[in-house]
């Protein structure tokens, strides 16, 4: 059973939201708050897996809460939601530690799929998606700092590439289907990279590659 927190300051989106996830045997609703304040506050008392985190909303915004949540070492994951597709904030909320992006105007199974998947440890956020975000934002990227370098340094030629390649937006698939790597074998690359670079997933890995200079907006 995966558990919710669902944050939004409108009461017909959280109902929504609700309404949809209790039709889903694996998913449940255990708690709803109205801005960030609150929100920080239920997932310390609650502990939900899954966080569904507006962006915008009045007081304490989406992104200082999902900082807080993730900085309090807690277990709930953040799936950041929000209406429109190349919002400065939702790029700042990744930046802040949120697994995942959608829109609001995402399919009914494609946010289903996104709280599963980021429950599960994943990231949730299209290539194109990420790709558009960091150009958006790409003047904000600064060179990559010493603590950066260090971290670049521990990684195998390897497991450079498999960065690269995760930056790039390549699927495991793809990526064993261009480096020639069986599956067993890239997630094993994942799972060191994200250890050696200090991030939690894919999300953060992407955001940490274009801050180190690895990669370069096209």
């Amino acid at each position: 059973m995966t558990t919710v927190l669902i944050v939004d300051d409108q009461a017909l989106q959280r109902l929504g939201f609700s309404m949809l996830l209790e039709q889903h045997p694996d998913l449940t609703v255990i708690g709803e708050a109205t801005h960030g304040a609150e929100a920080v506050r239920k997932a310390a008392e609650l502990k939900p897996d899954v966080v569904l985190m507006d962006v915008r909303m009045p007081g304490m915004d989406g992104i200082e809460a999902t900082r807080r949540i993730v900085e309090s070492g807690g277990r709930s994951r953040i799936l950041v939601l929000t209406t429109f597709d190349l919002d400065e904030y939702a790029y700042d909320a990744l930046r802040a530690g949120a697994s995942g992006f959608l829109l609001k105007a995402a399919l009914p199974h494609e946010l289903i799929s996104g709280i599963r998947a980021v429950a599960a440890g994943d990231a949730v956020i299209s290539p194109g998606l990420t790709r558009k975000l960091i150009d958006a934002f790409s003047s904000r990227l600064p060179g990559h700092t010493p603590a950066q370098q260090r971290q670049l340094d521990r990684l195998t030629n390897r497991e450079r590439e498999v960065l690269i390649a995760i930056a790039t937006g390549w699927s495991n698939t793809e990526i064993c289907e261009h480096l020639s790597l069986a599956e067993s074998t890239v997630k094993s690359h994942v799972g060191s990279i994200l250890t050696k670079i200090e991030v939690r997933d894919r999300v953060q890995a992407v955001i940490f590659a274009y801050d180190a200079g690895l990669v370069r907006p096209a």
